[in-house]
């Protein structure tokens, strides 16, 4: 059986890889729960300096995987909501290494990593209206603030996708590069500088960094939490998820 989840270890870099390319990477709850571990392991680790996320070098995840998430009963205590606060909590940066579609929790997971390596083609989108559900990991908080309220309404109310390139513009991403070898090379090579900085000085400026709005966004993200796994029972979800599941 093929595993859906790759770890790497390379001096002080953890490197976790999404590896289910037949579903185009879309996330179970088994594998929220290793990611939420190896976050977890990570950041208690001191022979960790970093961690890598990635998925292939043509798609980083298609979101969540709408027939296992349907399967099981959904609640704050979840896997999904365990590897949220998993990756708000890391002390330790966190790299993303992004190319092709990232859908859903795809695009909402980067506004918590502290480094985001796009493909210029990368294909961002949070759909969560359209399947009759509402935002999740705080990004209701976090893009009107960093995009303003206009900008916020066009990729949350109308779910519209975005590139790599304006995910740059945007401030959602640090760069973007030609394809994703060169994504996957890229956030690699700086992940692994951080093995010759002083771990102490990293892990205190990033807790400086996240400081001001930490508590803001724990409380925003347990209230999208709770209105989130209602929604998955409303009609207007069921309809639209059983009409995805049926096209798939």
């Amino acid at each position: 059986m093929t595993e859906t989840l790759l770890f790497d270890r390379e001096r002080g870099l953890l490197t976790v890889r999404l590896n289910r390319p037949d579903k185009k990477n879309a996330l179970t709850r088994a594998m929220y729960s290793q990611l939420a571990h190896a976050l977890t392991m990570a950041d208690t680790d001191p022979q960790i300096r970093a961690v890598l996320l990635t998925g292939s070098s043509d798609c980083f995840t298609a979101g969540n995987d709408i027939v296992d998430f349907l399967e099981q009963p959904n609640d704050l205590d979840n896997p999904v909501f365990q590897f949220m606060l998993s990756l708000l909590d890391c002390r330790k940066p966190v790299i993303a290494a992004v190319a092709g579609p990232a859908v859903g929790i795809g695009t909402t997971l980067l506004l918590h990593c502290d480094l985001v390596y796009v493909s210029r083609d990368a294909r961002l989108r949070m759909p969560f209206v359209n399947l009759g559900l509402c935002p999740e990991f705080g990004s209701s908080l976090i893009l009107p603030r960093l995009l303003g309220q206009a900008k916020a309404a066009q990729l949350l109310l109308l779910g519209e996708g975005f590139s790599g390139e304006q995910a740059v513009a945007w401030g959602i991403a640090t760069e973007a590069l030609d394809n994703g070898e060169a994504v996957l090379a890229k956030a690699r090579e700086v992940a692994l500088r951080f093995e010759s900085l002083p771990p102490e000085a990293v892990r205190i400026s990033k807790q400086l960094m996240k400081a001001p709005d930490r508590e803001a966004l724990r409380k925003v993200i347990e209230e999208e939490g709770k209105l989130f796994t209602q929604r998955l029972r409303s009609p207007e979800a069921v309809a639209a998820l059983s009409g995805f599941i049926n096209r798939r």
